[in-house]
């Protein structure tokens, strides 16, 4: 199970971001975070960049799989159906649930979803 933002295991550098532009800022070798925004989406798969999208529906992840995504990030809501689809269509992005404290990783684990990442991250 991946484990990003837990203070007791380690994780690659990741930077959110809001805008294209704010790309250039972040440091190399690292992963970018972006809530689902076509262009973004299109621009980083082009440019063979690490990134995590923030997705809402399992629409956006079917795209956000397409065009390479590393990680594919959503609400515990919704977190089981995108898996499924996930597992199903043999997706090479791993989804991660997002969550606000190791007492949910147990829950997460049960559901089998890739892994987590914490909110805090994500802000």
């Amino acid at each position: 199970m991946i484990l990003i933002g837990d203070s007791l295991v380690a994780h690659e550098n990741m930077f959110r971001i809001y805008h294209q532009e704010q790309i250039a800022e972040t440091k190399a070798n690292s992963t970018i975070i972006f809530k689902y925004n076509s262009a973004i989406l299109k621009y980083a798969s082009q440019n063979d960049l690490s990134y995590a999208v923030v997705v809402s529906n399992i629409k956006e992840s079917i795209y956000a799989n397409a065009l390479n995504a590393k990680y594919i990030i959503c609400a515990k809501n919704i977190v089981k159906d995108i898996q499924k689809v996930a597992e199903n269509y043999m997706f090479d992005s791993k989804i991660l649930a997002i969550i606000e404290s190791n007492s949910e990783i147990e829950e997460i684990a049960s559901y089998e979803i890739d892994g987590v990442i914490y909110k805090n991250i994500l802000e």
